[in-house]
């Protein structure tokens, strides 16, 4: 994927409602995420509802897009190969302040949400999220609660998530994130040994 793509904008009937009227400018939305499959599914998605959509695949990327032409929404994968999509945030915070920015990511921890959300960030979703929850984020009241997701993720799904991201951070030691998650460590191992559940 190149730095940064620039798919056209979709006709004006097919906007969500509370995009209709706006210039393009206030429906500019920047989605940065080094998954090139997910991004270009996601940045086809937000087209159709409305959005005029750049995406770009890293930090570096990120920022000059944010900075040079800072959109008006932003939805930005907390874990990218050059680094942090916190400091994307941090950049668009700082060009646009009142951009309405979304945090995703596949690491979802209550320490993460808390640093996405001091940085900038509106709302803090987990991977993979759909595109309908993506724009309920992005489009929510200032001050009110977004809706509950339709299809969360269970329970299994969770667990899951939470002993890769221990994984990942012990360095795909098996022994080190056995202890840590004070479990067994061939229960662990049976885990890791399996796919992600489906939801």
């Amino acid at each position: 994927m190149n730095a940064i793509d620039r798919p056209s904008s979709s006709p004006t009937d097919n906007l969500a409602a509370p995009l209709r009227g706006l210039p393009e400018s206030e429906r500019s939305l920047l989605i940065v995420d080094d998954d090139a499959p997910l991004c270009q599914r996601l940045a086809r998605a937000m087209e159709r509802r409305g959005f005029v959509v750049a995406t770009a695949d890293g930090v570096v990327a990120g920022i000059a897009a944010a900075t040079e032409h800072p959109p008006a929404f932003a939805v930005v994968d907390l874990r990218l190969g050059d680094g942090s999509g916190l400091d994307i945030v941090s950049a668009l915070r700082q060009a646009r302040p009142g951009a309405r920015i979304v945090m995703l990511t596949g690491y979802g921890n209550i320490a993460t949400a808390v640093a996405a959300v001091k940085a900038g960030a509106i709302d803090y979703l987990p991977k993979p999220a759909d595109a309908d929850a993506v724009e309920r984020a992005l489009l929510a009241q200032e001050n009110g609660a977004p809706e509950p997701p339709e299809d969360p993720m269970s329970a299994d799904r969770v667990r899951w998530e939470h002993i890769q991201r221990v994984f990942e951070l012990c360095d795909r030691n098996v022994s080190e994130t056995a202890r840590r998650l004070k479990m067994h460590r061939r229960t662990l191992q049976r885990i890791l040994s399996k796919h992600a559940p489906r939801s």
